[in-house]
């Protein structure tokens, strides 16, 4: 209103020197109505807003009564079940409380009941161990003997029916675990021999150098015997020059220094110029070619057999073996076949194979070296692996192969099969008459040392004995126990191949005559 009032004066101000005071007034006039107007209408407007203002919050306090009451009773509704739950929860506990009570109360009369029948029991205990106390005393007299001595005979006597007993079961079990392992042995062991045939070559101690005409057992002879005493002066070997037509003999028991003078006599004979110079040239040279022949045959024996990473020293005591035999077989061939069986049994077993053809192709090492080491093949050839880096696996089937120590791996076992299956079989060994003999004795000697054999007799080329025992004096059970007796002391006592089958037989004869 005020700046409306100064408006209009304002404008009238400076609008005076044109409009007359009348028309001031005029204007004046109506800037009044205008200015009372404009109030009234704001008057009226505020009225409006304030009632609005007014009516809404009246609205919004009535909503929110309206929201209040309805979360009061969503509430009270809440507290009502509530209520009603625990008043449930109430009675179920009362209801639990009193079977409870009862309960208690049935255990209670139980108890009482069992007390009783535990004194009645007690009273009926009592009354039994008089009456067995009174029994025991008049059995006491009765048999006349105490009760401690009944009890001693009568556990002996389950004693002696037990031991009975167990000596049967023994017998039971070992005949089925027998009959299951032999089987099974015979098997790989056959199968084994079917997939592996060696050559055989019988081995002597003499080598026969032919002559293209007997003029040349002069010319080897020599002046006054010169070139023959230098040969064997060189080689080591003796030069048998006899009445057999267009050969000479070379005998000697290290077969590779008889090797070495065959190779130089058929080089002198070729050559033509005998002499002592030219004998000893020819001699170095046979010894490096053999030397060379011996590192060869060991490379090619671990190339046949797919076996790597063995010492050059090693492979050099393999070769030797070619100049080598036992009872006439020839050690490096042996040697070979008892790697191939081994190979085979391992694969058959499960086991490792490579390992296995190792073990069998080293397990002869110590007959390549000479006598002047002292000690069994086996326990040399075992120090020779232990020495040139073999595994201890390696080494223990080496020493054990001939029980100089006890086998206590299959691998080991493994070696002694195909050690005894390369030694026995027909045609791969012979032995001189008097050995044969006295093994056949030994065996009879052995099995007559126990006490209650009657006789024993050594068949099969000795590979079985049988052993007669005395009925009266060896039961069925001490038979068996005498079989294995006997085996025990022939593998401790005796060196043989393969293995010996031991029978102890028992017979009872009745005889009655009728008349």
């Amino acid at each position: 209103m005020v700046v409306i009032t100064l408006a209009v004066a304002a404008g009238a101000y400076f609008a005076g020197s044109r409009f007359s005071k009348k028309d001031a007034d005029a204007i004046v006039r109506q800037a009044e109505e205008l200015a009372t107007k404009v109030i009234d209408d704001a008057r009226r407007e505020a009225e409006t807003i304030t009632k609005e203002a007014e009516l809404k919050s009246k609205n919004a306090a009535i909503e929110a009564k309206e929201e209040y009451e309805r979360e009061m009773r969503e509430k009270k509704r809440d507290l009502q079940s509530l209520e009603k739950r625990l008043v449930q929860k109430e009675e179920n506990l009362d209801k639990k409380v009193a079977l409870f009570d009862q309960k208690e109360l049935d255990i209670l009369k139980k108890e009482q009941v069992h007390s009783a029948k535990e004194q009645a029991l007690a009273g009926r205990e009592e009354e039994l161990k008089q009456a067995v106390g009174a029994q025991m005393a008049k059995l006491e007299q009765i048999s006349g003997m105490s009760a401690g001595e009944a009890k001693k005979e009568l556990m002996n006597t389950m004693e002696s029916e037990a031991k009975h007993d167990a000596a049967k079961l023994i017998k039971i079990i070992e005949e089925e675990a027998r009959e299951t392992a032999d089987k099974k042995a015979k098997e790989i062991m056959a199968l084994a021999i079917q997939r592996y045939a060696g050559e055989y070559v019988t081995e002597r101690t003499v080598s026969v150098v032919p002559l293209p005409s007997d003029e040349m057992k002069g010319r080897i002879i020599g002046r006054e015997g010169r070139n023959i005493r230098a040969l064997e002066a060189a080689t080591g070997i003796d030069l048998i020059i006899d009445d057999t037509p267009e050969a000479v003999i070379l005998s000697g028991f290290n077969p590779v220094r008889r090797e070495v003078a065959r190779l130089s006599l058929e080089k002198l004979i070729g050559d033509g110029r005998i002499h002592p110079g030219r004998i000893e040239e020819v001699v170095a040279k046979s010894t490096e070619e053999v030397e060379l022949s011996i590192k060869e045959a060991g490379e090619q024996a671990a190339f046949d057999l797919g076996v790597h990473g063995i010492h050059p020293e090693v492979l050099k005591l393999i070769g030797r073996l070619k100049y080598r035999t036992s009872y006439t077989q020839n050690v490096y061939q042996h040697s070979l076949e008892v790697a191939f069986l081994c190979g085979i049994m391992a694969a058959e077993l499960g086991i490792n194979v490579k390992q296995a053809k190792r073990a069998g192709l080293l397990h002869d090492l110590g007959k390549a070296v000479d006598h002047e080491v002292e000690g069994s093949h086996a326990v040399i050839g075992a120090e020779l692996a232990r020495k040139y880096g073999e595994s201890p696996k390696i080494v223990h089937a080496i020493m054990a192969h001939h029980e100089d120590e006890k086998p206590a791996t299959v691998l080991a076992v493994l070696v002694q099969a195909a050690d005894a299956l390369s030694g026995a079989r027909p045609g791969a060994r012979r032995e001189m008459m008097e050995t044969y003999v006295k093994r056949l004795e030994d065996l009879e000697r052995i099995a007559t040392s126990f006490s209650g054999v009657s006789s024993s007799f050594a068949i099969q080329a000795g590979r079985e004995i049988r052993v007669m025992v005395s009925s009266e004096q060896v039961s069925d059970e001490q038979s068996l126990i005498m079989a294995r007796d006997i085996a025990k002391k022939i593998e401790a006592e005796m060196t043989y191949p393969g293995q010996i089958k031991v029978n102890v037989i028992r017979e009872t004869r009745a005889v009655e005559f009728a008349r």
